[in-house]
């Protein structure tokens, strides 16, 4: 059993670790069964072997005398390992350490420079070679994204084929719990995969407009590219609020969101039944979606549906001209222009023109392919949770446990002991879950460099104390999508109530996941605390056709909500206009 909270070891070969880029999509702590049996359990082994695929170094490169080289968890939240992720850039040619830490860090301070831990052995040409052809063949001419497909395919076959829970036996729920462990690392190798052939695309961009003189295009040029999966949910919910403005459906939301979800299902008006068939299906196709989705315990709109609807309630007030179709089609022109642009700038050089062609296609491709991997895990996460909920209900009916998500504070191997004897864990799971939601106040450093703090050390969310920023004061970030808007800060630190968000507000955020995502719809801008190029908030951004601002340190602490800001995407600035 692995002691509680999570502290795994940490490595002195490879000493630097970040919450950068997986504090996205858990920024919470993980719990004992996700980390034992479902995400870090699955994806570690995959994130090992997606390096291994892009050729950067062997297995043997893996520090023996830890046991998680990639994700580990201190305090139970979730680490990247950052000199892994530097050594890959060290050795894809023409990419490097920097280029790395501005896809991760972006303009973060106190980031430990790289030749503060280079090794003797991380210029290795021949593994530069290796990468080389990689990144030629794999990255660079790649044509489609037929595994990604597969993937889905698979993922697919597995929720078709759900049984009825409830028939289950106790074993047989363990059993499908834990059946999918092979495919789950298979999709985190590839979602590894193409979030570094992702990162090399953008990264080549970039190089490329900064070539020509034009650096300020190279996330225009990957703007309003189109079939990314995770604004999916953002156009069915704005079809929703469509359907949901006039008549009978209307009426049911202007009583409130709470309970709205019971009163749609007792309703027999035509206009509300044809609307509640047009929510399940909704549910029905993004069940897994929700804040935190690849944490088991978390809720997802299928599980908790007033979660959705508070964000189709919110879509309502928006007029059609700001539809997620139409300024998708603004980026899509601003993207064909820059290309125009860049292309009429290399006119004279078949060979850069050539490269450039190559490169802006790859950029798209993967960056589609990264959201696709993304989606595909989460909805296999959610065949892990349903099962786990149902044994969890069990204990409650038998009054083992005090509420189903208690069954989450087990860890695997703990699983046979608890159908055995499930009333000898019910002071264990209590006190786990007790420690579990105190960690919620802890504050986890952003980097953490050889030993790990205390959590005695840690800072608290609930001690923390900010400066507000002034009017006339400028928070300096980094460019997620150009562009320039004004409105009212509205500071969120959960996707879970997004009521505050007004059309026009725009939208200042710890940090995002794709729960989050239609949230944007509404907003006429973002700022996110933490965040690159490379992050969630700034590929939706540039989907929607959103100005975006990541890396703005503090935001939420600095900026007051309610007050009057210009948001500057293109360049990175959020200035305070108005208290």
């Amino acid at each position: 059993m692995t002691d509680w909270p999570i502290f795994d070891r940490t490595s002195k070969t490879f000493p630097l670790y970040s919450r950068a880029n997986v504090g996205e999509i858990f920024p919470d702590p993980i719990s004992p069964l996700n980390a034992s049996i479902g995400f870090q359990a699955n994806l570690e082994p995959g994130w090992e072997a997606a390096f291994v695929a892009c050729r950067v170094w062997d297995h043997d490169i893996y520090d023996k005398t830890v046991d998680r080289n990639v994700l580990p968890a201190f305090g139970s939240y979730l680490y990247i390992n950052m000199s892994l992720m530097r050594l890959f850039g060290v050795r894809v040619p023409g990419m490097g350490a920097e280029a790395v830490d501005l896809q991760y860090f972006g303009d973060m301070p106190g980031i430990p420079s790289y030749e503060s831990e280079k090794r003797d052995f991380d210029d290795d040409p021949a593994f530069s070679e290796q990468a080389g052809g990689w990144l030629m063949n794999e990255v660079l001419l790649a044509d489609d994204l037929g595994a990604y497909d597969a993937d889905r395919a698979d993922v697919r076959a597995v929720r078709e084929s759900r049984p009825d829970l409830s028939a289950l036996t106790d074993e047989q729920l363990v059993e499908r719990l834990t059946s999918y462990a092979d495919l789950q690392t298979r999709l985190f190798q590839h979602h590894i995969e193409s979030s570094l052939k992702s990162g090399v695309g953008l990264g080549a961009i970039g190089q490329l407009a900064a070539a020509v003189g034009k650096p300020e295009l190279g996330l225009t040029l990957v703007s309003g590219i189109g079939d990314v999966d995770s604004t999916g949910p953002s156009s069915g919910m704005w079809a929703l609020s469509r359907n949901a403005r006039t008549g009978a459906v209307a009426a049911l939301f202007d009583a409130g969101v709470p309970g709205l979800h019971e009163r749609i299902a007792a309703s027999d008006d035509a206009a509300v039944v044809a609307f509640r068939a047009e929510l399940d299906a909704f549910l029905a196709d993004w069940d897994f979606r929700g804040p935190a989705e690849w944490e088991l315990r978390a809720d997802t709109w299928s599980l908790r549906p007033e979660l959705a609807l508070h964000t189709v309630d919110r879509m309502r007030g928006i007029g059609d001209d700001e539809a997620p179709q139409v300024k998708n089609a603004v980026r899509v022109q601003e993207r064909e222009a820059a290309t125009a642009v860049v292309r009429e700038l290399l006119a004279g050089d078949a060979e850069a023109l050539g490269q450039f062609e190559v490169a802006l296609k790859a950029a798209a491709l993967w960056l589609r392919g990264r959201e696709r991997s993304r989606t595909t895990s989460a909805m296999l996460v959610h065949e892990l949770r349903l099962p786990a909920l149902e044994l969890g209900r069990r204990g409650v009916e038998a009054g083992h446990l005090d509420d189903a998500k208690q069954v989450f504070m087990l860890f695997g191997d703990e699983l046979p002991a608890y159908l055995a004897d499930p009333g000898s864990f019910t002071e264990q799971v209590r006190t786990r879950e007790k420690t579990y939601v105190e960690l919620f106040d802890y504050e986890p450093p952003f980097v953490v460099v050889g030993e790990v703090p205390p959590l005695s050390e840690w800072k608290r969310r609930s001690d923390r104390t900010h400066t507000a920023a002034v009017v006339g004061e400028t928070i300096q970030g980094v460019s997620g999508c150009t562009g320039v808007t004004r409105g009212r800060a509205r500071v969120l630190t959960d996707p879970n109530d997004p009521s505050a968000l007004e059309p026009g507000d725009i939208l200042v955020a710890p940090i995002t996941d794709p729960s989050w995502t239609p949230l944007f719809v509404a907003a006429a801008g973002v700022v996110v605390d933490v965040g690159a190029p490379f992050s969630h908030a700034a590929i939706v951004s540039r989907e929607l056709g959103i100005p975006c601002v990541v890396s703005a340190t503090d935001a939420t602490g600095r900026i007051p909500d309610g007050a009057l800001i210009e948001v500057d995407g293109t360049s990175a600035t959020v200035t305070i206009l108005e208290v």
